[in-house]
């Protein structure tokens, strides 16, 4: 149970994966309707990011929750992950300086927290001949105050709109160095405003006002935040108060009645994942012991986990209440059966993640069936 107010059939999750199968518009479409129905096995999904607005867009072909065609497209997705009796919120983002001129209205700048750019990491856009593909994320230019004041006024407009669209609730991707993660970095953010970065209120403002507007509109339980505290991916600098930030936001997502914190566990490289070296690091469980002891609700941990044992292993720590499954959940639509009988995990082919094939990489992959397998063995 989230927040004493979400029933959960499991302890699985599915979390947020950007798949690019929208149609024109960044409209979601049945074909992402039939692919989150068949993961209506977990035990909560998080569905693919979805833009707060056009300024918002760091990726090509993302859904956006802003118009009402994409409102329309995402109830084909909620009813039938409903009408397979699942539960399903939507992660919202902006992604601040993590987006590219040719991703933004009339090729503007990206709006970020200051004019730092993110060195070394890229976003997937069109080239100047129209062809998709990584790129250097451009420079932005920094938010005025009136603007992050009015931003938190269209993630509020964003929530609506989820629960118009019949989303069970929201998670706010706080993570990843996106923006509201850029606002909360104290060595990024060197504003000195009252969203800047020299005290740990003014730095997570920006996040708390957001939180504060999606609990006003989908109440207490149905309101999620994800975090990568320690984390450095799309080139964000090492935060030496990230600990004092990380407990901070414990104390007050609890207050505000936050059904979860959605941790990624197994830290993620520096740069990004399609050009970075990837080394098996994991959050510390003493720090995560204090997280545990400040926050109330429900905690998930995404990184890394695999198999049954290995998310069993994390439960009995007692640090954690949910484990999310990524890219098993790709190959295997029924993975909570798979892992609940010890079946195999099929390893989908990592290079139709990112396809415009239609079902090919996407919905073609079969549940897994018992009389298959003892034919195959006898």
């Amino acid at each position: 149970m989230l927040g004493g107010t979400v029933s959960l059939k499991n302890r699985i999750v599915m979390p947020p994966m950007t798949r690019t199968r929208t149609s024109e518009g960044d409209i979601p479409n049945q074909l992402m309707a039939t692919y989150y129905g068949q993961r209506a096995g977990a035990g909560l999904i998080v569905a693919e990011v979805a833009d707060v607005a056009p300024s918002s867009n760091g990726y090509a072909m993302t859904p956006g929750i802003y118009t009402q065609a994409q409102l329309q497209g995402w109830r084909l997705v909620t009813d039938e992950v409903h009408r397979k009796d699942g539960t399903i919120f939507l992660q919202i983002w902006h992604v601040g300086r993590m987006a590219h001129p040719s991703l933004m209205p009339n090729g503007e700048a990206p709006w970020g927290v200051t004019e730092a750019r993110a060195e070394g990491s890229d976003v997937f856009a069109h080239d100047a001949e129209g062809k998709l593909g990584y790129m250097r994320a451009g420079t932005p230019r920094r938010l005025e105050t009136e603007e992050v004041s009015a931003l938190v006024g269209t993630f509020a407009q964003a929530f609506a709109n989820a629960r118009q669209a019949g989303f069970d609730g929201v998670e706010l991707h706080a993570a990843n160095g996106y923006l509201f993660d850029q606002f909360m970095n104290s060595v990024l953010n060197t504003r000195t405003d009252r969203y800047g970065g020299g005290s740990v209120e003014d730095r997570t403002r920006f996040l708390m006002e957001a939180v504060d507007a999606a609990v006003r509109e989908l109440g207490p339980g149905r309101v999620g935040v994800r975090l990568a505290p320690f984390g450095t991916f799309n080139s964000m600098p090492e935060d030496p108060l990230a600990e004092e930030t990380l407990l901070y936001l414990a104390e007050q997502l609890g207050r505000r009645g936050v059904a979860y914190m959605h941790l990624v566990y197994e830290l993620m490289p520096k740069g990004n994942m399609e050009s970075a070296t990837f080394e098996k690091l994991h959050l510390d469980h003493a720090v995560l012991a204090k997280v545990r002891a400040a926050f109330p609700g429900a905690i998930i941990w995404c990184g890394g986990f695999t198999s049954r044992e290995g998310a069993q292993d994390a439960l009995d720590t007692g640090l954690v209440d949910l484990i999310a499954f990524g890219r098993p959940f790709i190959g295997n639509p029924d993975l909570p059966e798979r892992l609940r009988h010890g079946w195999p995990i099929a390893v989908a082919d990592r290079s139709t993640y990112y396809t415009r094939r239609g079902e090919v990489g996407y919905t073609d992959f079969p549940a897994y069936r018992i009389e298959s397998a003892a034919c195959e063995a006898a």
